[in-house]
């Protein structure tokens, strides 16, 4: 009988981890397959997924979605963009309101940006954003998020959760690429999110600030 009980509970155990490590690396393979490939459909608004700014100055990482969005918005992919994210204790400015101000000087008119700084993370600023959208009638129905190449499916995920037509467009330069250490760090954070939020509808426990530092020092080691 103990040996019976012993091969189930065995079987059980290796059964669990083969359910994990497929859930694991089919994950990770959707995101890497989703960010090879940018959908920049006509839409009404192009939202920029905040990232860490410091005194009004967007790090290199969220220059580069704003460098996109910019581009994206001169092409006539949407007529207005919205910047999101908000801001840590102590910092004078919001992550949207430091996107805003950077869009300014690359010639994009202070009309056609509209800063939502309700958000700490992803799946907070995605709720922001449709809130706002409701609040001040803007009758958007369609949006598309710009963001990192290993972010992309998450943030377009909780977006479109919120009830709106989303596609996305990711960045190609930027710390989040120029390193495999980067990417691979992307990736397995990225995949650790999505199946926590798929699990839950909540934000990853993990800060994103705390992934971006991660990040940082991968490029340089």
């Amino acid at each position: 009988m103990g040996h019976w009980l012993g091969r189930t509970l065995w079987r059980v155990v290796v059964g669990a981890v083969l359910i994990t490590a497929v859930l694991v690396c089919g994950t990770a393979l959707r995101i890497w397959q989703f960010a090879r490939h940018d959908d920049d459909t006509p839409s009404d608004v192009i939202v920029v997924m905040g990232a860490a700014q410091y005194n009004g100055t967007p790090s290199e990482w969220f220059a580069a979605r704003l460098d996109k969005a910019a581009t994206m918005y001169q092409e006539g992919t949407a007529p207005v963009i919205a910047t999101l994210g908000g801001k840590q204790e102590g910092d004078q400015y919001t992550e949207a309101e430091a996107g805003k101000m950077y869009l300014e000087k690359l010639g994009v008119p202070s009309s056609a940006i509209v800063p939502i700084s309700g958000g700490s993370d992803t799946l907070t600023s995605a709720r922001a954003f449709v809130e706002y959208s409701h609040n001040e009638k803007r009758h958007w129905s369609s949006a598309v998020v710009v963001t990192d190449p290993w972010h992309a499916l998450r943030a377009r995920t909780m977006v479109r959760d919120q009830g709106f037509a989303t596609h996305s467009v990711s960045t190609r330069h930027g710390p989040s690429v120029w390193s495999r250490d980067a990417q691979f760090s992307g990736i397995l954070y990225e995949t650790g999110g999505l199946i926590f939020y798929q699990a839950t509808h909540r934000s990853n426990v993990m800060s994103e600030q705390g992934v971006e530092d991660l990040l940082k020092q991968a490029r340089l080691e």
